[in-house]
């Protein structure tokens, strides 16, 4: 290669795609169906950050860090991801297409940037669903098993673990969302509107029936572990925040999403953490807070205060919580997927669409089968920390996006603008960053791997096959 054909090379890496360029393949005989409703955004959204976030992380936070303070940790980090999200908000507005935050790392830092952010969520949602449908398996074998059906070890386990040889639930959960997806986004999320309305019933349930039983007295002390421990919970529960990033991949799926994507990313974050501060109030005001490191610290505290068809009930609520959240991972997953592979970095075959659902079975199909695979074989608790990194880097990505186009495209339509720039964004490149230097060294160091192998990836398939050249019409979008 010479001189001349390297520096062109280079400079084709931090080639941004125009804004027009990315929303080209969003209308059309082969587009993505508009049928998404504001109110299902919302839904969707909460689907997502509403699930082990209360269920189980309250517990182990509220025990061995927060104590009573528990409400101060999402207080702080619920702030923490308002930064994030109002980033968010900016860009879903102005680049309503599918790809979250790689989508916007094309459109303002360059390829090469938008392909690593890219590989970073393939990682990132590729553990996560793995992750939540472990979780499922368990909590629906520990339901049927107190039920008296109690399913055989080498079938809930992954091989080499307690005697398993196949996580088979998870299988199945899998499989079952990979299905509806397939048939069409408005029918799942119908189904997630369903599951997202009983677990938001159970929750103001939960509030109702425990708020007579409160005792001042368990909230003191207050900061038993003191400001280092609020601040620690503080990083481990901003994890039960992300979801709202999954409402920012249906953008090519809404109507009217200048609008309805703000309401959505926003208004789905501020339900949540207002349910997340009630939630850790009421939960330490009714039990002492060093009993709180279980499994189910909601279903627990019930029964603690006598309320045994409550505990029950908070079960039903959780198992729909868990639910909800690998739907949304599912298809966020899938849509990131069929960004990249549109834009060429990624094989042809996975941004066609079915002939009858319009939707990218073939990529979700893909997914749903790498992550059963993942989730029914391996043991994920030595990986799931990467969810955590990828999603801050992500975030970081978001910010610096909002900046460089803030000053290179200023003319750009910006139907949602997000507030004090660049006060918010640095905020939060400084808050996430300070995040993932807190993360364990070997996090870093599994994270670097995965880049590294993503970059390979890339100058080997990718740069190659990429379409930030071409002249495309609607028609050749596929």
């Amino acid at each position: 290669m010479d001189l001349q054909a390297f520096l062109n090379r280079h400079k084709r890496l931090f080639q941004t795609k125009p804004v027009a360029k990315l929303t080209e393949c969003t209308a059309g005989v082969h587009a993505l169906r508009r049928v998404l409703t504001p109110f299902e955004l919302v839904l969707l959204g909460v689907g997502a950050i509403i699930g082990t976030g209360i269920f189980v992380i309250t517990g182990v936070v509220a025990a061995n860090y927060s104590g009573p303070a528990l409400v101060v940790s999402f207080i702080i980090s619920g702030i923490v991801c308002a930064f994030a999200a109002l980033c968010y908000a900016e860009f879903a507005a102005m680049v309503p297409v599918a790809g979250s935050a790689y989508t916007y790392g094309y459109a303002s830092l360059g390829e090469l940037l938008a392909w690593i952010i890219g590989w970073d969520l393939i990682l990132e949602y590729s553990v996560s669903i793995a992750a939540v449908a472990v979780g499922w398996s368990g909590y629906v074998s520990t339901l049927l098993a107190n039920a008296g059906l109690i399913l055989p070890a080498a079938f809930i386990n992954p091989p080499g673990q307690a005697g398993g040889i196949l996580n088979v639930p998870a299988i199945l959960i899998i499989a079952v969302i990979t299905l509806l997806l397939i048939v069409g986004v408005k029918e799942s999320a119908r189904v997630n509107n369903i599951i997202v309305l009983i677990k938001l019933f159970v929750i103001l349930v939960f509030l109702y029936l425990a708020s007579s039983h409160i005792r001042p007295v368990l909230w003191t002390p207050f900061m038993p572990y003191g400001w280092s421990g609020v601040l620690t919970g503080a990083a481990i529960v901003f994890f039960a925040y992300i979801g709202f990033d999954a409402v920012s991949t249906a953008a090519e799926e809404v109507n009217d999403p200048q609008r309805s994507l703000p309401i959505g990313i926003i208004g789905s974050l501020i339900i949540s953490t207002v349910l997340y501060i009630a939630v850790s109030a009421v939960l330490t005001g009714i039990v002492s807070y060093t009993t709180l490191n279980t499994a189910a610290p909601v279903a627990y505290s019930l029964q603690e205060i006598g309320i045994q068809w409550g505990s029950a009930l908070v079960s039903v609520g959780a198992l729909c919580g868990i639910t909800s959240v690998l739907l949304v991972l599912l298809y966020g997953q899938t849509r990131i997927f069929f960004a990249m592979s549109r834009d060429g970095l990624l094989p042809r075959t996975f941004r066609e669409l079915h002939p009858v659902f319009r939707t990218p079975a073939k990529v979700t199909l893909l997914v749903g089968t790498v992550t059963a695979i993942i989730a029914s074989t391996l043991p994920l608790q030595s990986i799931a920390e990467l969810v955590n990194i990828g999603t801050l880097a992500a975030f970081i990505i978001v910010a610096l996006g909002i900046l460089v186009l803030r000053y290179r495209r200023p003319e750009l339509e910006r139907p949602f603008r997000c507030p004090f720039v660049p006060v918010v964004p640095v905020l939060c490149i400084v808050s996430c960053a300070i995040l993932i230097y807190v993360l364990p060294l070997v996090t870093h160091l599994r994270f670097i791997i995965w880049l590294a192998i993503g970059l390979v990836v890339y100058f080997f398939y990718g740069m190659k096959h990429s379409r930030i050249d071409e002249d495309t019409k609607d028609i050749e979008c596929y």
